[in-house]
């Protein structure tokens, strides 16, 4: 069966009661080395960013976190060769392009190395429709 065809609440979502926003630590964060991979990273967690004006961050098990009042629905991470842009719905989220990797309950990943062909725009959709899933599940 497709996680998508579960029946889903807010109960499920991960909550980080510290999230804020614009944290210091998270722009901290995107100063470490290798610059061209945190600088990639610090592009896409822009994207995140800006969904809306209810997104707040912060640093959770070393990487970024973007949250809506705290409830999490991205992140990015920074790796030897390459970045992860996470999703902590990512299992629902409609993904045409079959750009989303992993096998987890709830959480998928799109990993993304310099210099690689990428759909931006798929991605940027991607990152869109999990700040519409989890507030959708925040409303409901």
């Amino acid at each position: 069966m497709n996680p998508a065809d579960f029946p889903r609440s807010s109960k499920s979502l991960f909550i980080f009661t510290a999230a804020k926003s614009n944290s210091p630590g998270v722009e901290e964060w995107f100063a470490n080395e290798p610059q061209p991979l945190f600088t990639l990273a610090r592009d896409w967690f822009s994207e995140f960013r800006s969904c809306g004006d209810d997104v707040n961050e912060l640093l959770h098990d070393g990487c970024p976190i973007a949250c809506i009042n705290g409830a999490a629905f991205g992140y990015v991470n920074v790796f030897k060769a390459h970045i992860n842009i996470g999703f902590y719905t990512g299992a629902y989220l409609h993904d045409p392009k079959q750009m989303l990797k992993g096998t987890g309950k709830h959480m998928r990943h799109v990993k993304l190395k310099p210099g690689e062909a990428l759909d931006s725009e798929a991605l940027s959709e991607l990152i869109r429709s999990a700040y519409q899933d989890v507030k959708q599940l925040l409303s409901a």
